[in-house]
């Protein structure tokens, strides 16, 4: 991976238990043009109050992350330990503290343990030159059972660029912008309106097209840095260059965000949930999440169950505008019903050969309209009870 001017550290800094790297920190040798979304959750960990503020600039140098603890509910106490870690971080790098995004995940409502992180800061940042994405990827982990990387290249104006990604989330996935954190870096040189207006569209259709249990956290974070040191010329909006970029982020953010869906907590199945016929696109969205969040149609295909009445079930409560009359479904491509009737015939044991499958897609025609959506989601098991039921142990 050819990415320029970005330099990585991880250390163990202790903050949950002791035995693993826990504490990361990704670094810009210049300062990026850089913007973020956050959780739309009214209750919000300090270090997601913290680095809204500081990127409300458009741009940021550094990100010290840190996994088992997310710095939750801890009140003005938490806040301080927020600003502390970015002065801290600041301080050993040289650069202003609100250069600093700090980013957490973990344990709620535990306060941090600050001796061992500012223990942890030179260390950390006298590492950076030997460091990767990877062991950040790995350091951030929390119920993930592995990391979460991509890369791709691109060029502008004949000259090659790099975009990569990573990110950590298993559990209490259901972002609007999860418990989820992503960080995207890039060494080409992008127009700050185009780069916030393009990354937005692709965390709509990534990270805000994926669920696991219905979940949101106080502390999903996807943030990405844009470094220009590749030194191509700016890519724009409306512009081929711009389409190229465009397409490599959503690649890039989809493929993490499927990855995600695929660790789910306990998960044997993904599926692709589509949607279309609806009254518009907001409807099918809708439609796509009552499913995929059901506990009951994710039970299903835990049991591979072929049973199409509990995803019209949810269809009709989920607030779309529906006509069941005209609903049809399929798993793959075998017809389970059609105009809100049962298929028939042999439809049941084919549907259930499909669900089977370790990857599997449901199709729900709504048949009133053009909208349309897809959403991705997992099966609900009993590792998961399993696993959340012991989470802080």
């Amino acid at each position: 991976m050819n990415l320029k001017g970005f330099l990585f550290s991880t250390v163990e800094a202790a903050i949950k238990k002791a035995g693993r790297k826990d504490l990361a920190l990704i670094f810009s040798e210049v300062p990026a043009t850089a913007t973020a979304v956050f959780t739309t959750s009214s209750v919000k960990a300090a270090p997601v109050l913290l680095s809204h503020d500081h990127i409300a600039g458009g741009s940021a140098q550094a990100i010290i992350v840190n996994s088992g603890n997310a710095n939750a509910c801890t009140g003005e106490q938490g806040l301080k330990d927020a600003q502390e870690t970015a002065q801290l971080v600041a301080r050993a790098l040289g650069v202003d503290s609100t250069a600093v995004q700090v980013c957490s995940t973990g344990v709620i409502g535990v306060h941090m343990p600050m001796e061992r992180i500012r223990n942890a800061i030179t260390p950390l940042v006298d590492g950076l030159s030997s460091g990767t994405l990877d062991d950040v990827a790995q350091a951030i982990m929390t119920t993930d059972t592995f990391p979460k990387i991509e890369a791709r290249s691109g060029q502008a104006g004949g000259v090659s660029y790099t975009v990569a990604g990573i990110a950590k989330g298993a559990g209490m996935i259901m972002p609007n912008m999860a418990t989820m954190l992503s960080f995207i870096i890039t060494d080409a040189a992008i127009e700050p309106a185009f780069l916030q207006q393009t990354f937005r569209r692709s965390v709509g259709s990534s990270f805000n097209a994926i669920t696991v249990d219905g979940d949101m956290s106080t502390n999903d974070t996807c943030l990405i840095m844009a470094n220009g040191t590749a030194g191509n010329s700016v890519i724009k909006e409306y512009s081929a260059e711009g389409d190229t970029f465009s397409s490599i982020l959503s690649d890039i953010l989809l493929s993490l965000a499927k990855q995600i869906v695929k660790d789910g907590e306990g998960a044997t199945k993904f599926v692709e949930i589509r949607v279309s016929g609806a009254k518009d696109d907001t409807d099918a969205k809708r439609a796509a999440m009552a499913i995929a969040n059901s506990s009951l149609v994710k039970t299903a295909f835990f049991g591979q169950d072929a049973n199409w009445g509990r995803i019209f079930a949810a269809v009709g409560y989920s607030g779309a505008e529906v006509d069941q009359s005209l609903l049809s479904l399929s798993f793959d491509d075998v017809c389970m019903a059609r105009n809100g009737i049962f298929a028939g015939g042999d439809a049941e044991a084919r549907g259930t050969e499909i669900l089977k499958q370790k990857e599997f897609t449901v199709s729900v025609d709504i048949g009133i309209g053009t909208g349309t959506s897809t959403v991705y989601t997992s099966d609900l098991t009993h590792e998961y009870v399993s696993i959340n039921a012991d989470y802080r142990s």
